[in-house]
């Protein structure tokens, strides 16, 4: 087990090496692009630089708000960020050059921005593109006249963007969903390609499916009928995955099962295409048409099929569903979608704002520590630069304000990137300007490249990505008159100064992950529980539905803590090590879970009733195991499962549906070596005394 030292630096060294693929699609870089370079093009071709310069500041603050998702919802997010940054820039422009002023703004921006973490990474974006133009404009106190048309010019510049970003609206209004569906439906593909069960699943396949939730089911969803089409593809992507998950755990007539699953992965394929391209599904019905034909020469000659042919006809028809919901699914021709609209699941319920914001108001929260953080951190970063009048001082702050995040390893990873960026930028830009004509439309044509590269480059490697902005900024600037040489030294001072100072203020009021991966880890083992508990009855398909999504997402939220505390500083190596055995064994034990609502209707309906009894026992179980891991003591008094387990199946050997009862054994032996595994896990971890955080 390698010390977290080591994972700390080799998480360094991987951020600093590593480049990942580029995510952000073309039409995308170069829309944004435009927002910024177009405005400031328009300015100088009619003898009004400044107008121009002040909209392409503001498309260039609001760039990141454009993110992928529903149109409606990016256009929230994008009108919500243009009007942040327009009152950041006239609260700067307004009591910028007022000490005391502007240090409490900042302290509020500060912290009301840090606690937008709570809503998410694009809403925090919002945040901290407020902070940014309040520490820049605070630089520049002018006028009420002025503040308000440079406040304006901001505004309208984020406006901007945003048109650009839903002009394709009307053409492609479904577009969003339609590509969440069609990753679903490839995942799904992908596993009917498996032949045999090795309890793993497809990677890919539960991450788009958190995806195409949040996606048609979130807060900010569309309505319509087309959006019912997109539900009901939802609802039978479910469907599909648990039918091919139950045919597979049957074992029954290998050459009948992987002919009929290779029918039904052309199927799906044809299906995501489809959906992906925006194109009637002529191919998958053709695919159908093959699969039906299949369907009947195999299961039209008799003989015995071991519970499988039911799987079959039902695969069958969801296909079939999947097919003709997709010709429906977006904004072409007549949508006649036979379901009623999609029901938002409990778990993906948002409480409202005002309420999530009041139970985020406590020391124990992760955002009110980094709201708290970032008031005093950026208060203080903008005092210092004024103290020591530091040329070009606002970076100061700006940079505090981008590098500080509520994690330590992102902060930390952060800071490092954007120092390095920043040098590997000087360089960049020095000799750029060097070799290139000293005329400005010379400069707006690199400022573009450059601000190309950024968009393009920031997910991939946010070092090389601060080496482009930082670029693109110093041109921008030196449209204003600031001495291109002169900016980027002065950034790089600065620069290093804000990250040295966000890295402080985390270390000194720190949220270490490690004392939170374990309620992580305990709502996980909560929320299989409540998976269990729902399918104790079999008929309650609601249920079922819903407690599977949110245990799918306190999943995401477990592996994402231990992510985290993989890469602080001093986490001890046996907690680490408790924290993925865990994790790894409950999701052996969501697995199993499935297996069961999967195969529910092949069980033994001899004793229902006992199967009930079991399988609450087990989610029983599991809570005291959440417990015991919250209160970090040994897990104790469980039931005896394997007992209850033994006269389970004992119950239906004697019946003639030997098939049925094997399933049972099966299933019902991995639920309780998962949950015995897990406390063994515990148990095991307490009599090494594992320190507590």
């Amino acid at each position: 087990m390698p010390s977290s030292g080591y994972s700390l630096r080799a998480h360094a060294i991987e951020s600093l090496t590593v480049i990942k693929r580029p995510d952000v699609p073309w039409r995308v870089v170069v829309r944004n692009t435009a927002a910024v370079v177009l405005p400031l093009a328009v300015g100088m071709a009619t003898g009004y630089p400044q107008i121009g310069l002040g909209v392409a500041a503001g498309a260039l603050d609001t760039m990141f708000s454009d993110q992928p998702g529903p149109y409606r919802q990016r256009m929230r997010q994008l009108l919500l960020a243009s009007l942040a940054a327009g009152l950041a820039a006239l609260v700067g422009f307004l009591i910028g050059g007022q000490l005391l002023p502007i240090l409490i703004a900042t302290a509020a921006c500060g912290f009301f921005g840090g606690l937008l973490v709570v809503f998410g990474t694009d809403t925090a974006r919002v945040g901290m593109t407020s902070m940014i133009l309040l520490v820049i404009t605070a630089s520049t106190p002018t006028s009420l006249e002025h503040a308000f048309g440079g406040a304006a010019l901001i505004f309208a510049g984020g406006l901007l963007l945003t048109s650009f970003s839903l002009a394709a609206w009307p053409l492609q209004r479904y577009w969003p969903e339609r590509l969440a569906l069609a990753n679903v439906y490839s995942g799904l593909a992908a596993l009917a390609r498996q032949q045999n069960h090795d309890d793993a699943e497809v990677p890919a396949l539960t991450e788009a499916m958190t995806t195409l939730q949040q996606t048609l089911l979130g807060r900010h969803r569309a309505h319509g009928r087309a959006m019912e089409a997109f539900g009901v593809l939802l609802e039978l992507a479910e469907r599909i995955r648990l039918e091919l998950t139950a045919m597979i755990e049957l074992h029954a007539n290998p050459a009948i099962h992987g002919l009929f699953r290779d029918d039904a992965a052309r199927v799906l394929a044809a299906i995501a295409s489809a959906l992906e391209q925006g194109e009637s599904p002529e191919q998958a019905a053709r695919a159908l048409q093959t699969l039906r034909a299949s369907e009947h020469a195999l299961l039209d000659g008799g003989g015995t099929l071991d519970g499988l042919a039911a799987h079959i006809h039902a695969l069958a028809g969801q296909l079939a569903a999947a097919v003709r919901n997709a010709d429906w699914a977006g904004s072409r021709g007549e949508l006649r979608a036979s379901a009623a609209e999609t029901r938002l699941p409990k778990a993906l319920r948002s409480s409202s704002a005002l309420a999530t914001l009041r139970a985020s108001l406590t020391p124990r929260s992760v955002a009110f520590r980094h709201a708290v953080r970032m008031a005093v951190c950026l208060s203080v970063a903008l005092w210092v630069s004024r103290l020591l009048q530091l040329p070009h001082g606002y970076w100061l702050p700006m940079t505090a304000a981008i590098v500080l995040r509520p994690d330590f390893a992102a902060t930390f990873n952060f800071g490092l990137l954007r120092v390095l960026g920043t040098v590997l930028g000087l360089v960049l830009t020095t000799v750029l300007l060097h070799i290139t004509p000293d005329e400005p439309w010379a400069h707006l044509a690199l400022m573009a490249v450059l601000c190309m590269a950024f968009r393009y480059l920031a997910g991939a490697h946010y070092g090389i990505a601060v080496a482009t902005l930082t670029g693109t900024v110093v041109i921008l600037l030196s449209f204003e008159g600031v001495n291109p040489g002169l900016a980027v030294s002065d950034r790089v001072i600065n620069t290093a100064l804000g990250c040295g100072m966000a890295l402080l203020a985390y270390v000194a009021w720190p949220t270490w992950e490690r004392g939170r991966a374990r309620a992580a880890l305990a709502v996980m083992l909560d929320a299989y529980a409540s998976y269990l508990h729902a399918l104790a009855q079999p008929a309650q398909t609601a249920a079922h539905r819903d407690t599977r999504t949110a245990a799918r997402t306190a999943r995401t939220n477990a592996q994402a803590s231990i992510d985290r505390m993989r890469t602080e500083p001093a986490t001890p190596p046996e907690l680490l090590a408790l924290a993925r055995a865990l994790f790894a064994n409950g999701n052996r034990l969501a697995r199993t879970a499935m297996t069961l609502e999967a195969t529910l209707d092949d069980l033994p309906p001899l004793d229902q009733a006992a199967l009930g009894r079991f399988v609450e026992q087990a989610a029983g179980s599991l809570q005291i195991l959440a417990s015991a891991l919250r209160e970090q003591r040994a897990a104790d008094a469980l039931p005896d499962l394997r007992a209850m387990q033994r006269a389970l199946v004992g119950s239906v050997r004697e019946s003639d549906d030997r098939v049925a009862a094997d399933l049972l054994a099966r299933i019902s032996d991995r639920l309780v070596d998962n949950i015995n595994t897990l406390a063994h896990v515990m148990n095991r971890s307490r009599s090494d005394s594992v320190p507590a955080p």
